[in-house]
């Protein structure tokens, strides 16, 4: 089974350079496996085109490595709270793709200007705030996790309904309901972010679309009416 979560981890990982999301080593992918509590993510620093799947490292809820030659990345205390947190989300993917990083830079949230985001996510993909000196020199990756909980509990927000965030100074972090589906909407975060700056350019005044806009492309693919696709 868990040879299993590493091939998909490493499939997902290996999709991250593929998608244009990561320069060098800059990103990481995990999965979890809920029966066993155990997540298989990247080894830290192993340039992708090197990788395969038995380097994917097998790390416990408590941040413990179970398996592999390599140390895991060192987002994985991030990954730790996250699921620890939120057993809606099975894998989560963190990058420093260029747009959605920007944001992240900016300390700015992705405003949704249109239906392309709202068919993904609902309402602006938020920014948190930074890390004090205390936090950063404490447990950088864990507070990390932590402020991420913190802020989407205190803002009633649903990490299925929003997927993704930024962390200011930092980058993206995205979920979904395993590896792939993370990966997913870690390449919708970009294409968002990357169409939100190019909106504000032609038009600086541009304003968010119509809450009923939003609500109708988001609702036709989320939720007990929704009617998108094939059944």
């Amino acid at each position: 089974m868990l040879e299993e979560l590493k091939q998909r981890v490493y499939e997902a990982n290996m999709q991250l350079p593929a998608h244009g999301l990561v320069t060098f080593t800059w990103g990481n992918v995990s999965e979890i496996d809920r029966e066993t509590g155990y997540f298989a993510i990247k080894p830290s620093g192993v340039e992708y085109d090197k990788l395969k799947p038995e380097d994917m490292v097998i790390v416990d809820l408590e941040g413990n490595k179970i398996e592999g030659k390599y140390n895991p990345s060192s987002d994985t205390a991030t990954h730790v709270e996250l699921y620890k947190a939120f057993p809606q989300i099975g894998g989560i993917v963190h990058t420093h793709s260029s747009y959605a990083t920007s944001w992240a830079q900016a300390g700015r949230d992705i405003p949704c200007y249109g239906t392309t985001h709202a068919d993904y996510i609902y309402g602006d993909v938020p920014c948190l705030r930074c890390l004090t000196k205390e936090e950063i020199e404490e447990a950088y990756e864990k507070n990390t996790g932590l402020l991420i909980v913190d802020e989407f509990k205190r803002m009633g927000k649903d990490v299925e309904a929003v997927p993704a965030v930024l962390c200011k100074n930092h980058g993206p972090f995205a979920w979904g309901k395993n590896a792939m589906d993370a990966v997913h909407n870690a390449v919708v975060l970009e294409e968002c972010a990357k169409m939100a700056y190019r909106c504000e350019l032609i038009q600086p005044k541009v304003a968010p679309a119509p809450q009923e806009l939003q609500d109708k492309h988001y609702y036709r693919k989320h939720g007990a009416n929704a009617y998108y696709g094939q059944k």
